[in-house]
C-alpha cells in the first residue's frame, strides 16, 4: 500500500517521508502513539496521528494505533484524555475525543475500502459516539468532558462541538456502508450544527481568541458556501500573519504549524485551493532536517517553540497536502461538496 501515495506526492512536489516517517518513529510496538518520545498520547492526537500513517502508504500501522484504542476504551464508551506508557494519566473523559476514532476508521475506509475493518472498528466507534451524544443538550450543544468524579462539565466548547459534527457525518458514512441505521444520530447532528450556526452564546466565548474556534465550524463542514467565505474573512487578519502562517491565540505572537496546516484544510473543504496553496507554501520549508515539521514560533524574532516535534503536528500536514493535492482516494474526507454529495443520514 506504500507506492502509489509516495508517487502521487512526488508528482505533487510534497515529501510525504519526512513527516510520516516522524510519526512512525514514535509509535510504540503495541500501536500507541504519544505525542513525541516520553511525552503522553492522547485519543484524538493518536487518531489524527494514526491518519497521517495512514495516508502516507502505513495502513497496517495506523490500524495497530486503532487497535490500541479500542482495547483501552472503556465501558461507557469513552476514553481517558491522556495516557502515558499506556497507563491512564488523566481521568476526565472528553465527548470529541470519544467520537473521533469515527474519522480515523472512515478514512481508513476511503483508503482501502475494505468493510472488514470497518466492522471490525465498528462497535468502538459506535460507543464512542453514543458516549458523546449522552452529553449533548437539548439546545444541541456538546457539554465538553465528565470530571475524574463522573461530573459532567456542563461547558461547551466551539471547536470540540465543531469537532463532534465531523464525527457524526463519518459515523454515518460508515453506518451507511455497513448497511446499519444508527437510531438518532442523524437529528443529533442537525441539531449540533443549529447550534453552532445560530446560537454562538451556547459556547465558551472565551475561547474565541483562539484560531480554532474560528475555522474549525468550516473545517467540520458546519458553515459552508457563503456562510463559509464571512467566516473566513471574518477571522482573517485576526490570526493570519502575512507571509508566516496562523497564530494560535489572537494575542499572542506565536505561528503554529498545526493550525495553519487545519486552515489549508478548511480553505481546500471549501474549494479554495488558491488561498490553501498559498498558505501551504508559508510552511513548506518549516522542517527540521529529517524532514519532520516544526510545533510552531514566535515572530519577529523567529525563535523556534517549542522545539518538539509532534506527531499530530506531522499528522495535520500531511492531511492538509492530501486535500490539496488529491494524493490519495481520502482527499475528499473533509471536502464540502463530497459530503453534500452523500445521501442523508
Amino acid at each position: 500500500m506504500d507506492h502509489p501515495p509516495r508517487q502521487a506526492a512526488a508528482e505533487a512536489g510534497f515529501d510525504l517521508q519526512g513527516p510520516a516517517a516522524a510519526i512512525a518513529a514514535v509509535q510504540r510496538p503495541d500501536g500507541e502513539i504519544p505525542w513525541g518520545p516520553g511525552l503522553k498520547t492522547d485519543p484524538w492526537d493518536l487518531v489524527e496521528a494514526a491518519m497521517g500513517l495512514a495516508l502516507s502508504g502505513r495502513i497496517e500501522p495506523a490500524r495497530r494505533a486503532y487497535r490500541w484504542l479500542a482495547g483501552r476504551q472503556l465501558a461507557d464508551g469513552s476514553w481517558y484524555s491522556a495516557y502515558q506508557g499506556g497507563n491512564p494519566l488523566d481521568r476526565t473523559r472528553e465527548a470529541h475525543f470519544a467520537a473521533y476514532l469515527a474519522v480515523g476508521v472512515y478514512q481508513d475506509f476511503l483508503l482501502t475500502a475494505d468493510r472488514g475493518f470497518l466492522q471490525e472498528m465498528w462497535p468502538a466507534l459506535a460507543a464512542g459516539i453514543e458516549f458523546a451524544l449522552r452529553l449533548q443538550a437539548p439546545t444541541g450543544e456538546i457539554f465538553w468532558a465528565v470530571s475524574p468524579e463522573g461530573v459532567v462539565d456542563r461547558m461547551a466548547l466551539l471547536t470540540a462541538s465543531s469537532s463532534v459534527c465531523m464525527s457524526l457525518r463519518c459515523g454515518l458514512a460508515a453506518a451507511r456502508v455497513l448497511g446499519r441505521r444508527p437510531a438518532s444520530w442523524a437529528a443529533a447532528l442537525r441539531r449540533l450544527e443549529e447550534a453552532i450556526r445560530f446560537r454562538p452564546r451556547l459556547f465558551n466565548v472565551a475561547k474565541a481568541r483562539y484560531a480554532m474556534d474560528w475555522f474549525y465550524p468550516v473545517l467540520s463542514g458546519v458553515c459552508t458556501g457563503a456562510e463559509a467565505e464571512r467566516r473566513i474573512a471574518r477571522g482573517w487578519r485576526k490570526f493570519v500573519v502575512e507571509g508566516l502562517g496562523v497564530r494560535c491565540v489572537a494575542d499572542r505572537p506565536w505561528v503554529t504549524i498545526a493550525e495553519t496546516a487545519e486552515l489549508v484544510l478548511a480553505l481546500a473543504a471549501m474549494g479554495r485551493f488558491d488561498r490553501a496553496r498559498i498558505l501551504f507554501g508559508w510552511i513548506a520549508e518549516r522542517r527540521f532536517a529529517d524532514g519532520s515539521y516544526w510545533a510552531g514560533f514566535t515572530f519577529p524574532d523567529m525563535t523556534l517553540w517549542p522545539t518538539e516535534a509532534y506527531s499530530w503536528t506531522n499528522a495535520g500536514v500531511l492531511l492538509a497536502a492530501d486535500a490539496l493535492f488529491g494524493i490519495t482516494p481520502a482527499a475528499r474526507l473533509f471536502s464540502h461538496r463530497a459530503w453534500a454529495e452523500e445521501r442523508p443520514g
